[in-house]
């Protein structure tokens, strides 16, 4: 017997049946943002865009994601076929038009609260960090999975500490962060080392140019970025076929202080996540070590090689 298709079509109907629904799509359409943003965009009550919000998902024409008290809402990718038609129609609506300068702003200002957060945290950002790992060495652990890499940049390199571990190996290192007094930080740790240079760039469009590098460094970085998966595809260009990466975060956790005092944007991470960015991005994985820390938090270091050499990797549900 067919299941009939009036329901679900009777729901989508109906959630697109109101301006301000119709609004929100076009706007998550080519943004992710949590309730108070969207609450920021339209200047709209808390309460009726959280409605407004929930009756969408419930149709299936947006996606929330959840990272501690946080939930970010966007519409899927793919974009349900009943929902395309209609953003095709939106976007030619100057209201629409509108909104999304609205987003893009409230976005850039996000940003802009990253770097005064880290600018700020520059000079104390050891402490902040030894409070999270506590006595691991999360940069050996970095540069041991380096192994045949020459020339290594690491994307959101903040005061230098791996750098200078990366030039003690005998490697190259290209140190990027979009933090200017943490690249000040960096270049008063590294003085005028030859092998290392420091670029200001912002990670999702690094200055760095196609396969430069065979090597390429994420570490505790993911979680401070409201895209990851398009600095991840930007790590990708930036290595060459058969090169490196090495990535370090931490596991999915509820730990809202984090979010506080460390400036962390998701709380941590699900592995397969992780890993299904990873690939899509271009490479295998290779290793997944998993370390319980101090701080009650785990975290994870993956090691994976960018597609064009195989030679002695595994799978990624073998290495799982």
């Amino acid at each position: 017997m067919k299941t009939s298709c009036i329901e679900p079509l009777l729901l989508q109907a109906k959630a697109l049946a109101d301006a301000t629904r119709l609004r929100l799509v076009g706007i998550l359409a080519s943004h992710e943002l949590t309730v108070g943003e969207t609450v920021s965009v339209l200047g709209m009550g808390q309460s009726r865009i959280s409605r407004h919000l929930k009756i969408l998902v419930d149709a299936g024409f947006l996606t929330c994601t959840r990272s501690g008290a946080w939930a970010l809402y966007r519409v899927p990718d793919p974009v349900p076929s009943v929902l395309a038609a209609v953003l095709k129609l939106l976007e030619e609506d100057p209201e629409v038009q509108a909104d999304r300068q609205r987003a893009a702003a409230v976005l850039a200002e996000r940003r802009g609260r990253v770097v005064r957060f880290f600018d700020a945290v520059a000079q104390d950002w050891k402490t902040l960090s030894q409070e999270i790992l506590g006595d691991f060495d999360l940069d050996g652990a970095v540069v041991a999975r380096l192994d045949g890499a020459s020339v290594v940049v690491d994307l959101g390199c903040g005061p230098g500490f791996l750098l200078e571990r990366l030039a003690a190996a005998g490697k190259q290192a290209v140190g990027v962060d979009h933090s200017p007094r943490m690249l000040e930080a960096a270049a008063r740790r590294v003085g005028t080392c030859a092998d290392i240079s420091l670029r200001l760039g912002d990670l999702a469009h690094l200055p760095v140019r196609d396969a430069e590098a065979d090597g390429a460094v994420l570490s505790l970085v993911l979680h401070h970025l409201s895209h990851p998966q398009e600095v991840l595809a930007e790590a990708a260009r930036a290595v060459r076929p058969g090169g490196r990466l090495v990535l370090a975060d931490y596991l999915s956790h509820g730990e809202e202080r984090l979010r506080r005092r460390h400036g962390d944007h998701w709380l941590g991470f699900r592995l397969e996540d992780l890993t299904s960015w990873v690939e899509a991005a271009g490479f295998f994985v290779q290793t997944v070590d998993e370390y319980p820390l101090p701080s009650r938090v785990r975290l994870v270091v993956l090691a994976a090689e960018r597609h064009g050499s195989r030679a002695g990797g595994v799978s990624p549900k073998e290495s799982l």
